[in-house]
């Protein structure tokens, strides 16, 4: 996986205080029961350690958290990604 996805891992593993492995790539924020108060954290902690904003109402349940660090590359390029958007 792309150094993004190491780096929201690790962001995970400290709002869980669980081990790495517990995460992969196909994993959706429903299968790690994220409720909605921690997808706030975890906005906020993206904005903070990984330099972009990525909005909280854009972590949908059904998000991959290789799909997340999608998105988080692509807001560090600069492109558009519809990849976080709510459907």
């Amino acid at each position: 996986m792309s150094a993004t996805y190491d780096r929201l891992v690790e962001i995970l593993t400290r709002l869980h205080d669980a081990p790495a492995g517990r995460f992969t790539p196909q994993a959706t924020f429903a299968d790690l029961d994220v409720d909605s108060l921690t997808m706030v954290d975890i906005s906020i902690r993206i904005e903070r350690d990984l330099g972009v904003t990525v909005h909280d109402s854009e972590l949908r349940p059904t998000l991959t958290l290789a799909g997340t660090a999608a998105l988080i590359d692509a807001r560090q390029a600069g492109r558009p990604s519809h990849e976080g958007r709510p459907s």
